[in-house]
């Protein structure tokens, strides 16, 4: 199982990029989303990678975090979904976006997706609705409530608290974890803080 490649950037295309390491490029499958968030050709960079084995061929498909590496394996784990469907997903779609639609029923953005019908965007929601949870969206550093701090005697980050309350007062997940994330919370805001700006989103839904 290759984990990930490291290497120069030798080559973009519409659905792929080539990245050279010990004089091979090896070509690699990434989301639509991803190839802007890529450097310019020459760069070094390090791809999160899944090789799917066919009969006819060996394709690797690569994302830029463990994070969407894991959203990938998700998707691919849902019956009718394969690899080149769950790319699909990912390019219309970014993890946490997808993740949102997922906590908050959201068929017919899923359904955008090419090849992927408003029967099969129900099937992900229900096959995922229990692995995703709403914190995994919150952090703009996409490594969960690790990097934000926990107050004393708290269960959790502000974020995650904010989460809870919002949820508690009628929100589903969706909603409120769209909302936190929306509010830029910072390292000094309160849950109060947190909360207050939350809701300025959600009173434009």
């Amino acid at each position: 199982m290759i984990s990930y490649i490291k290497g120069l950037l030798a080559e973009k295309t519409e659905d792929s990029v080539v990245v050279e390491t010990q004089g091979i490029g090896y070509q690699i499958f990434v989301p639509v989303s991803a190839l802007s968030r890529l450097p310019a050709a020459g760069e070094t960079v390090k791809i999160y990678t899944f090789l799917n084995v066919r009969e006819d061929a060996l394709n690797l498909y690569g994302f830029l975090s463990r994070q969407d590496l894991d959203m990938f394996r998700q998707l691919i784990g849902v019956t009718g979904v394969g690899p080149k469907s769950a790319l699909g997903i990912l390019s219309v779609l970014e993890p946490d976006a997808l993740r949102i639609a997922v906590l908050s029923s959201d068929a017919k953005a899923i359904a955008r997706a090419p090849g992927i019908g408003v029967k099969t965007a129900q099937r992900i929601i229900l096959d995922l609705k229990d692995k995703v949870k709403a914190e995994d969206i919150l952090s703009p550093f996409g490594d969960s409530l690790k990097a934000v701090p926990v107050d004393a005697g708290a269960s959790g980050g502000p974020e995650k608290e904010a989460v809870e309350a919002l949820v508690a007062l009628g929100y589903s997940s969706g909603e409120a974890a769209g909302a936190v994330k929306k509010a830029s919370v910072t390292e000094d805001m309160t849950v109060e803080e947190v909360l207050k700006k939350a809701l300025r989103h959600l009173s434009f839904l």
